[in-house]
């Protein structure tokens, strides 16, 4: 069984910890926010100006004037603060985030990501994305094992325009959880139901099979 969007954040959000600031991209990467382990304190950072985001509001106690990045209604913790880019950015290009969590369109076996632009189609900007990789040591990527079309995103070369090279660490996605190695992708963990079959025809580039392979662990 595939994972839904909210079990891929809750996958990425057991690498969450104490004390960590974190940046969410847009799409499956904010939702981390709602499933922040018992017992951690984390301050999530959004580039338009906000250190302390919580979990997204319950349905009519939204606050227009609260959003994040992706213009989304947010809620915020006990001690959040607002701030202009000049400092955001001053924030993630000083490499004060300990952690970057994005979506992507398509990853390259190397830690290569795309993630802001598919040619002829309108985009109002690339947003804060090739800020965050270049100065981001960690780098995890939330995304579908395919598009729409039902063709792999993990490829040998990305064919769209990178955001950054040789950047990406870990890739969670709905099939499983693989770290970007020396020779390609690892599968390190599996969604429960998938086999690896299904995970190495999905996947373009080359793919390495952990000996320790394990099943993820999630709420269902």
């Amino acid at each position: 069984m595939a994972l839904d969007k909210n079990q891929i954040a809750q996958r990425i959000a057991q690498e969450l910890q104490d004390g960590f600031y974190v940046n969410l991209g847009i799409g499956i990467p904010t939702l981390v926010a709602n499933h922040v382990p018992p017992g951690l304190t984390v301050e999530f950072q959004s580039e338009n100006g906000v250190l302390g985001m919580g979990p997204f509001p319950a349905e009519g106690e939204e606050d227009a004037d609260l959003i994040n990045a992706g213009k989304q209604t947010i809620t915020v913790q006990n001690g959040a603060s607002f701030f202009d880019s000049a400092m955001s950015f001053a924030m993630i290009r000083g490499q004060h985030v300990q952690l970057t969590v994005l979506g992507a369109m398509e990853v390259s076996e190397r830690g290569d990501i795309a993630n802001w632009k598919i040619p002829g189609k309108m985009v109002k900007g690339m947003g804060g994305a090739m800020d965050l990789v270049a100065s981001a040591e960690n780098i995890i990527v939330a995304m579908t094992h395919t598009n729409k079309a039902g063709q792999s995103k993990l490829l040998k070369e990305c064919t769209l325009p990178l955001t950054g090279v040789g950047c990406v660490k870990k890739i969670v996605t709905d099939l499983g959880v693989l770290d970007v190695a020396d020779k390609g992708f690892l599968l390190t963990e599996i969604a429960p139901g998938v086999s690896v079959e299904e995970v190495r025809s999905k996947t373009e580039g080359a793919l390495i099979i952990s000996d320790d392979l394990k099943t993820i662990r999630a709420s269902f």
